[in-house]
């Protein structure tokens, strides 16, 4: 673990991991080496083990080989004697013995116990067999005879691999027990340095511990003396106190504020400070119950005379906090002068109140505009009717007897008349989009943009046989919107791309929809018509304004307008680009769905 990490842990931690540490190099050690040595007592015991059984196998060959020779030497004719009986049963009973101790010795091998089960039962055919010819005869049993007794059952081979067997299994058992040595003096040597590692650590962390507790002291003094300039550099009032409302501690700015004398060592009351200026009753039950209850006091204000004589107004905040040195409770309070803040609040609702009786004033000249432009327009349709009849009734009624002037002057009223019921319409266009409420829905601009190219292309036909448009139209989204009033967006930029590209051939209009950086929709209308100088952009949208004169281009003035009615009232905006014979881009915004749902607005 890297030191800053450990320096980051808590005591406790620290001293569960000195703890555990500590129990591992003594405790473990002592486990390992315990382990270790009860390991080498195991070898030992095997080898132990081991060279009994070889002892054992030994001694049986050697009681076997002293009763055949008691045998042999009474079928040769020896007297008998108590002392070969003797010699005979001793041996018989070791072979026993050995074979019995041998069994025990090896019951946990059994490749050994079925060596010993083999040479059990030779043994006993062997020692019934010596038996037989050491029984008293008439005279000595022949030679032939009696080397037949001897060869016929051997055990000498059966012995010596069982000997042998074990003198392997010493082999092994040595070898681990000097490999269980070996292990137990480096298991003592680890342990011993691992102890002095772990000193040395401790040690160190020892007296960096120390240091940083020296450090941290020597931090804590600075932080102390930084705190207290700190501050005292605030030009906010800050104070202390404690149960009985004595000033514990306050920043220069406080005593400064409220006159406070400068005595180390006294704690002066806060409600004698300033003459009373803390002294009301509900400021102090308030801070009593910041006090007594733990409750925070937050943009309490209050007017108070200041020691300079003069009356502010105050923002109080205070909260219990703890003094670390001891365990007495204390409130620290704060208190801003927020005097001119007050008074240019009161300023701005006075301005407020004016500004909402301009925008009354301005709502109702609209509300009389919206009804002055409503009634001109139908007022207006009557005479221009008449006008435009009676013209028409004068030129039939001329005839052929009208010369070239008087058809001039005619066509002139009738192409005026047409002209201002154009206007007209319009006019009510925009006058309608400005009043009637909005509905708004689902709108898909790819099916209004297909509809108003179709009605576009047919009156182009119409008009002008032969013309060449060619729409590039991209994929257009659904809209949350007024789809009658969308359509007249369409209508009017569609249209006017259309109207003027008259003089390009082909005429290329491209329609185009991406998501700007706020995820709005973004929609623009390029074409390579006539275009237009920025110089005057900002007369595009206004009602009547126009920048080409209508013996060129056909139109009233307003129809962009009413693009900017529209597209303000669904919290949109419109804008063009553009260059004097090289076409216009017109761009609109309508907002997402979301913001369109918090409120359209109602004019623009």
């Amino acid at each position: 673990m890297p030191l800053r990490s450990v320096d980051r842990l808590s005591p406790f931690w620290q001293a569960t991991g000195l703890a555990i540490v500590i129990v591992l190099i003594v405790v473990a050690p002592a486990w390992v080496l315990l382990q270790a040595n009860q390991s080498a007592v195991e070898a030992a015991d095997w080898v132990q083990h081991t060279l009994e059984v070889d002892a054992r196998a030994q001694a049986l060959g050697q009681n076997i080989r002293d009763v055949e020779a008691a045998s042999l030497a009474l079928a040769a004719g020896v007297p008998r004697s108590e002392r070969f009986d003797k010699r005979i049963a001793d041996a018989r009973t070791g072979v026993t013995e050995e074979l019995l101790a041998l069994q025990r010795l090896t019951q946990d091998n059994p490749g050994q116990q079925l060596r010993l089960g083999e040479l059990r039962g030779q043994v006993r055919l062997r020692l019934q067999s010596m038996h037989d010819i050491a029984q008293p005869h008439a005279q000595p049993l022949p030679a032939e005879q009696i080397s037949q007794a001897v060869t016929r059952y051997p055990v000498g081979a059966l012995i010596a691999a069982l000997i042998k067997q074990e003198r392997d299994l010493l082999a092994q058992r040595q070898t681990q027990y000097e490999q269980r040595i070996r292990l137990t003096e480096l298991t003592r040597w680890g342990a011993v340095l691992a102890q002095i590692l772990v000193l040395a650590a401790i040690s160190f962390f020892a007296l960096r511990q120390m240091r940083r507790r020296l450090n941290a002291e020597r931090d804590a003094q600075t932080a102390s003396a930084h705190a207290s300039v700190v501050l005292d550099t605030v030009r906010e009032p800050i104070a202390v106190v404690d149960r009985d409302l004595r000033v514990v501690l306050a920043n220069v700015a406080f005593g400064e504020l409220y006159g406070m004398r400068d005595e180390p060592g006294e704690r002066q009351k806060l409600t004698e400070l300033s003459g009373g200026a803390w002294a009301d009753e509900e400021t102090t039950r308030r801070l009593a119950e910041v006090l007594n209850r733990g409750r925070e006091l937050w943009d309490y204000e209050r007017e108070q005379i200041t020691h300079d004589g003069v009356r502010r107004v105050m923002m109080i905040n205070a909260r219990r906090m703890p003094l670390p040195e001891t365990e007495e409770n204390t409130v620290m309070i704060t208190a801003s002068d927020i005097s001119a803040r007050r008074a240019g609040e009161n300023r701005i609702h006075e301005l407020n109140r004016q500004l909402e009786g301009k925008v009354e004033q301005i709502s109702d000249v609209n509300r009389e505009l919206e009804a002055f432009s409503y009634s001109v327009s139908h007022d207006l349709r009557a005479p221009l009717r008449h006008t435009a009849g009676f013209a028409d009734k004068l030129q039939r009624h001329l005839g052929e007897a009208a010369d070239e002037k008087s058809r001039h002057y005619l066509q002139v009223i009738s192409s005026s008349a047409k002209r201002m019921s154009d206007l007209i319409d319009d006019l009510l266009v925009y006058s309608r989009l400005g009043r009637s409420a909005m509905r708004l829905q689902a709108v898909d601009m790819q099916s209004l943009a297909q509809e108003t190219r179709s009605m576009l292309d047919a009156n182009a036909r119409m008009d002008q046989p032969g013309r060449n448009i060619q729409w590039k139209l991209s994929a257009l989204p659904v809209v949350v919107g007024d789809e009658n009033m969308l359509r007249q967006v369409w209508l009017n930029l569609l249209g006017n791309a259309v109207k003027y590209s008259v003089n390009s051939q082909p005429a290329i209009i491209e329609v185009e929809h991406r998501y700007d950086e706020e995820r709005n929709h973004h929609f623009s209308v390029r074409d390579n018509g006539a275009g237009f100088d920025m110089a005057y952009a900002g007369k595009l949208f206004g009602v009547f304004q126009r920048l080409h004169s209508a013996s060129e281009f056909a139109g009233t003035g307003i129809g962009l307008a009413s693009v900017r009615r529209v597209l303000t009232r669904h919290n949109g905006r419109i804008w063009a680009e553009s260059r004097p014979g090289e076409g216009a881009i017109f761009h609109f915004i309508l907002p997402s769905n979301a913001e369109l749902a918090r409120g359209p607005s109602g004019h623009d």
